[in-house]
């Protein structure tokens, strides 16, 4: 229940308001004066405060200043001091209220502002959590870590095209934003895009944009992702999955920084950084005559490997407790990871990398309910994994002698594929990847 503090020297009107808040399902208490609600505010703290601008003992301009930063306060006015009601909202109060007061407007002005408090919790909540998210890359201390932290140093100040390679789900694109945000186009878009999810026309049109008419369903104008990040940082995620028509076409856009819009006639500058990444070995899709050299090369001018999880062991404990602190502020979740859940997380090989970590506290979050401590338990990490994980991890695949990291990997698929009856969001979600990646994995591995 919402407790709100009505101050108002009129207790007949100061009664009245509270029995009406009363009536709504509010606990509503009654101050006649200034030094009155100090008291109560020594006990308790208010979801809202109804303050009447003129008090006999204390100035309601300076309260406004004195309230407004811990809590969210409605002004009451009388019917000529509505200027004084408007400077008391410029400074801070959410809403007025003019005497004497109409019940319907007092619950709506309520309503308002209660939901405009919780709007922004949640706003700043999914602000956190993603800054957390985007932050959590560079989380930890060992070499690995700190050599790609070098590299993200060396090149943010340059203007040099970027190739982040590394497993889906290891941070590719938080590399490519820290880059962004280290050099001196800070200031303007990061605008990413996944090349895998849209259709050669699809994707032309949203990267560089398009006339009216150009295509069927392109009735107006539109301009591309290039037009939108100008001055910043272009993210091409997972870069060879591109038809080489649209690598012809970007490569020409990187080196002469311009391009055309589909269906265009005219030249348009571009001053964009361009940033790919992929999960790929771009060298073996060059050798297969599916990506241009020409566009590998110049992609390539600086390569930020990003090593797997499995690569920085000794992250993934300070990594969890990141996750786990930054989770849910709103509800004020207080819990540690106990020794038997930090074993099990060192212990498995993480194939799906930082994103599926996140995922795995997230989730053990959620089982935990109100226990204080994680344990073994709630992570799930019981089944048998990939990569020969220690202990009750490793993975037994029937080879006559050893397998090759292809196998390995197809032998993992089969067992998701099997576990998740072949629901490929399941598997994605398992996985950290596209549902288009995870449909050319059960292309390629004949599931089909």
């Amino acid at each position: 229940m919402k407790t709100i503090l009505v101050i108002e020297d009129d207790k007949v009107l100061n009664h009245l308001i509270v029995s009406q808040l009363g009536m709504l399902d509010f606990a509503a208490h009654g101050a006649a004066s200034w030094a009155e609600a100090e008291r109560f505010l020594e006990t308790t703290e208010p979801d809202l405060i109804l303050l009447d601008i003129r008090l006999p003992d204390a100035d309601g301009f300076e309260l406004v200043a004195k309230l407004v930063p811990q809590t969210p306060l409605i002004v009451l006015t009388a019917y000529g001091s509505i200027e004084q009601a408007v400077a008391a909202m410029r400074a801070g109060a959410s809403e007025y209220l003019v005497k004497p007061v109409n019940l319907e407007e007092l619950e709506l002005a309520v309503a308002r502002t209660l939901d405009n408090v919780e709007l922004r919790k949640s706003v700043q909540f999914y602000r956190t959590r993603q800054s957390a998210w985007r932050q959590s890359f560079l989380i930890g201390s060992s070499e690995e870590l700190a050599r790609v932290e070098r590299l993200i140093e060396a090149v943010a100040e340059e203007n040099t095209t970027v190739l982040i390679q590394g497993e889906s789900g290891v941070g590719k694109e938080l590399v490519a934003r820290e880059i962004h945000d280290r050099s001196g186009r800070a200031e303007k878009n990061f605008v990413a895009l996944d090349c895998c999810t849209l259709q050669e026309t699809m994707f032309e049109s949203e990267l560089f944009g398009h006339e009216e008419g150009a295509f069927t369903g392109a009735p107006a104008f539109k301009s591309g992702l290039i037009e939108t990040a100008n001055g910043g940082t272009l993210f091409l995620d997972e870069i060879s999955e591109i038809s080489t028509s649209m690598q012809a076409k970007l490569l020409r856009t990187i080196e002469s920084g311009r391009y055309r819009r589909f269906g265009g006639l005219k030249d348009l500058l571009a001053e964009t950084r361009v940033v790919a990444a992929t999960n790929r070995d771009l060298t073996d899709i060059v050798n297969d005559g599916q990506f241009r050299p020409d566009l590998f090369y110049r992609l390539s001018a600086f390569v930020i490997d990003v090593p797997p999880l499995r690569s920085r062991r000794d992250d993934i404990p300070e990594l969890a407790r990141h996750f786990l602190a930054n989770h849910d502020f709103s509800r004020r979740i207080s819990k540690e990871i106990a020794p038997d859940a930090e074993r099990a997380l060192l212990a498995y090989d993480w194939p799906g990398n930082v994103r599926e970590l996140r995922n795995v506290i997230e989730r053990a979050i959620i089982i935990s309910g109100q226990e204080p401590v994680i344990t073994a338990k709630h992570l799930g990490l019981s089944v048998s994994r990939p990569f020969g994980a220690a202990g009750s991890f490793t993975v037994k695949l029937a080879f006559e002698s050893e397998p090759t990291l292809e196998e390995v990997k197809r032998g993992y698929f089969l067992n998701l594929y099997r576990k998740y009856g072949g629901h490929r969001m399941q598997i994605a979600e398992s996985l950290g990847i596209s549902e288009r990646n995870v449909y050319r994995l059960v292309k390629r591995y004949g599931l089909k």
